[in-house]
């Protein structure tokens, strides 16, 4: 029998093991996909021989086999249609947890004991279910109720003097684009010219995500003001900001380091928010702006929600970020 073969009855058994012993566990039908090939099973590479190492150079934990990182990657975005950017925080979470701890339900139960923040938290225990179900089980934990901080809205000087601390004429075009248009991080950030329309100033973002939801939202001259200038600068190409990765995560630092302020793309879409029903707009139309109306409702009220009809409500309010 070789090295990999005793590996994987290893894993077998301590899986057989933990569910006999402990209800966290329910056995369930594996996912096809993954499991089933031409009538033979698949490997799934998770767990196993504590002699190794995982891919990252940390130890794997005793009795576990190196994480299979890229497998199950695929998994997540394949099977439990995710995005990429999912998959990679479920990732990073194992491979936190599996550099100290066995993947049991009591290695799991005494890791989250010691995790305090509630969303923190959340992140793991999807990140555990996701890896369970790859690995053909079913984890029952339930997430804490979402932690909602109490949020301190900026005020226009701050703004201002925020926005006089960029550096960078595309962190300049974003940080007017979240304020006057309220889409989310990566909708913004993942533009392309073909989904923005200069002559309505008007943006179409599009979206895979199974729980963020994108309609149509606007922009103002001072949107493009900062375009035009970005447009002579940018390189030829149909996407409309040169971020990618992990760099979309640390938009704004050197404004943060010099004025102190902490101002984020999700701060400017509260702002965003708080400014039109300041202005007079209603709440069904922001949510509309902002991607939380469902497609249900556009289909019933498309009178209402019409691109013209949003148009109209959006340049009444006459919003302003910058004076």
């Amino acid at each position: 029998m070789s090295c990999r073969e005793s590996g994987r009855g290893l894993v077998r058994s301590r899986i057989e093991a933990s569910q006999a012993s402990d209800p966290g566990f329910e056995s369930r039908r594996p996912h096809q996909p993954f499991c089933l090939k031409n009538g033979k099973k698949l490997d799934q590479k998770v767990l196993g021989s504590s002699q190794s190492r995982n891919g990252y150079g940390t130890d794997a934990g005793s009795g576990t086999v190196p994480f299979d990182r890229e497998d199950f990657e695929k998994f997540v975005v394949v099977d439990l249609a995710c995005k990429r950017n999912t998959a990679r925080g479920y990732s990073a979470c194992l491979r936190a947890f599996l550099s100290k701890h066995d993947f049991t339900i009591g290695g799991i139960r005494d890791f989250l004991l010691t995790v305090e923040n509630p969303n923190t938290y959340n992140n793991y225990v999807k990140a555990f279910k996701a890896y369970a179900r790859f690995l053909g089980q079913e984890l029952k934990i339930r997430q804490k109720p979402k932690f909602e901080p109490v949020r301190f809205l900026p005020t226009r000087k701050e703004l201002l003097e925020f926005y006089s601390a960029l550096d960078t004429q595309y962190e300049r075009l974003a940080f007017v684009g979240y304020a006057v248009t309220g889409l989310r991080r990566h909708e913004l950030l993942d533009l392309s010219m073909s989904q923005i329309n200069r002559q309505m100033r008007s943006i179409v973002p599009q979206s895979n995500s199974l729980t963020k939801r994108t309609y149509i939202t606007f922009y103002n001259e001072e949107f493009e003001d900062e375009l035009t200038v970005w447009l002579k600068l940018k390189k030829d190409s149909d996407r409309l900001f040169p971020i990618r990765g992990s760099h979309k995560s640390v938009l704004f630092r050197v404004a943060h380091h010099k004025t102190g302020l902490h101002i984020t793309p999700q701060t400017l879409r509260f702002w965003f928010a708080n400014e039109m029903a300041t202005l007079g707009v209603p709440d069904r139309f922001i949510d509309a702006f902002q991607g939380r109306i469902p497609r249900s409702v556009l289909a019933r009220h498309y009178t209402d929600y019409s691109p013209e009809r949003l148009k109209e409500i959006y340049d009444r309010a006459g919003l302003r970020v910058l004076g």
